[in-house]
């Protein structure tokens, strides 16, 4: 068990809570709902987050005009 992570919300959020917190330690990314702090952890190895955010930034993940992952 990861003892008191340091969760950081995303800068895009704005003043909403809804988005996701993420921290990590040990080599695991956790990441959880900002409007439910008390509830599931989702736990990633930190070479899959990487590619994860390497995807969302290639734009691998962009929805086209119905609303769709193309």
């Amino acid at each position: 068990m990861i003892n008191s992570p340091r969760w950081r919300k995303s800068s895009f959020s704005g003043s909403e809570a809804n988005c996701v917190e993420a921290a990590s330690a040990d080599g695991v990314v956790l990441v959880r709902d900002t409007k439910d702090r008390h509830g599931q952890v989702h736990r990633f190895p930190a070479d899959q987050w990487r590619a994860f955010v390497a995807g969302v930034r290639n734009g691998e993940f962009d929805l086209d005009g119905s609303g769709r992952l193309p």
